[in-house]
């Protein structure tokens, strides 16, 4: 084992089991993205085409990247910005905690307005609301909801109030907990749906429209999509891969995690293209209109569905289900950066972050309605921190990632690290490829995305 080694915390909190570090990643990295994204990117840039761009992607560029993180992270036992700090010494390199704890912060405060959404719209199909009888009219429902002024704060809080419960509980007893029980629920749901959605007449086509290869559809742009998707899809440079594999023992092979963490939300990403595409085209309607497509359009076809208030029920338990694994990676990463760099307990923690993000989270849920006008670089709020954090902050983060372990840590620690001292030996030839990615090809193409995000 290397001496360099950092000293860990013996009071420091830690995940009990492999199965509930992988659950806990895999539900940092799954969300709403998966459930609307990323089919309709598919769709429109050459389907199995698009797929395969997309896992060479994952595989050569953001695994690679997603090591890194686990490595800062284990290494130090440590938050986003202490980890930096331990392994960095007083080089400046606290920046690039400070950057992630930042992008975390700011992906909540928006993220909260849309996962208190979720919750609306599940309420509304324990109802039955969303079927023949439900009575709505799904676009003005949703505008008339989303521009008002207390149903969604009122609903942004109760979001953000499930956040703080399952964080408030700490790493083992809330985070893996929670992660264990309901990814594999999520899980079975999505399943469901899509065996319902690709059974319906007319769904064929929705089934070529993902994976049926159309190279006349892929371009240079297809393959920035498909490289921009896998970036994002994976939560890479938003602290929470970090945070996460700071608690994660030394004793588990990191570089088989992420792996799995890896497959799980590319096959998540399938099994919701698989349950709303082939939905969408049985009732001829158009895929790719984003958030609307999960708040608009799919209301619209659950009133049409056989049984299509028992689908509805299935598809929105999912989407908050979905939203709220996410948002607790989130919230974890500025709870570990209060409790080791504050020095403040768990409980205190939660609670002044939580005074912080209904400040954040309320302005964001306004700017949708009563406080539209109000514009910063021609965004209104949300959509501010949307950009900000998707397209700034979370890139940088995964820059300095890479930079710090390619050139910043010696080549024996990073192997020690990845090998979890020997424990889990790496080929020769697959760490030397790892290692030419991480210190050349990656911080490349992760200054394309950057570039490419900024002149978008």
């Amino acid at each position: 084992m290397s001496s360099n080694q950092p000293k860990s915390s013996a009071n420091r909190d830690s995940f009990a089991s492999s199965l509930g570090i992988l659950l806990a990643m895999t539900g940092s990295a799954v969300g709403l993205g998966n459930l609307w994204r990323f089919p309709y990117l598919v769709g429109e840039n050459g389907g199995a085409a698009f797929i395969i761009v997309y896992l060479v992607c994952v595989i050569f560029i953001c695994m690679p990247i997603m090591a890194c993180e686990f490595i800062i992270g284990r290494r130090s036992q440590a938050n986003a910005f202490g980890a930096y700090k331990k392994l960095g010494g007083n080089k400046g390199w606290k920046v690039a905690g400070l950057l992630s704890v930042l992008a975390a912060a700011f992906i909540l405060s928006f993220y909260s307005v849309v996962g208190g959404w979720s919750i609306r719209y599940m309420l509304m199909s324990f109802g039955l609301r969303f079927t023949s009888g439900g009575g709505i009219q799904p676009e003005s429902t949703f505008n008339t909801f989303v521009t008002g002024t207390w149903p969604p704060i009122l609903y942004t809080l109760a979001f953000l109030l499930c956040t703080g419960v399952i964080i408030v509980a700490g790493v083992k007893n809330g985070i893996e907990k929670f992660t264990k029980t309901l990814m594999p629920v999520l899980f079975v749901l999505m399943v469901i749906l899509a065996v319902r959605s690709m059974t319906l007449p007319g769904a064929g086509e929705g089934v070529r429209y993902l994976f049926k290869p159309d190279f006349s559809k892929f371009t240079a742009s297809s393959a920035i999509a498909a490289l921009g998707q896998a970036f994002f899809s994976l939560s890479l440079g938003c602290g929470t891969i970090l945070t996460y594999a700071s608690y994660v023992p030394r004793s588990e092979n990191i570089f088989t995690c992420g792996a799995k963490t890896t497959i799980l939300d590319t096959l998540f990403a399938l099994i919701a293209g698989c349950a709303i595409m082939p939905a969408v085209f049985a009732y001829g309607i158009s895929p790719g209109q984003g958030p609307g497509l999960v708040f608009v359009t799919l209301p619209a076809i659950f009133a049409e569905l056989p049984a299509g208030g028992i689908a509805a029920i299935l598809f929105f338990v999912s989407l908050f289900l979905a939203a709220l694994t996410s948002a607790i990676s989130l919230l974890e990463v500025v709870i570990a950066f209060l409790i080791e760099e504050c020095k403040m307990r768990r409980a205190a923690a939660v609670a002044v972050s939580m005074s912080v993000f209904v400040v954040l989270a309320v302005l964001c849920s306004l700017s949708q309605g009563p406080l539209s006008h109000v514009k910063l670089f021609t965004l209104n709020i949300f959509d501010l921190f949307d950009y900000v954090s998707s397209n700034v902050l979370m890139t940088f983060g995964a820059l300095l990632a890479v930079l710090f372990v390619g050139h910043k840590l010696s080549r024996a620690d990073i192997l020690d690290e990845l090998s979890s001292g020997g424990l889990h030996p790496i080929p020769a030839g697959l760490f030397k490829t790892f290692y030419f990615i991480i210190r050349w090809a990656a911080p490349v193409v992760i200054i394309g995305i950057l570039v490419a995000g900024l002149l978008g």
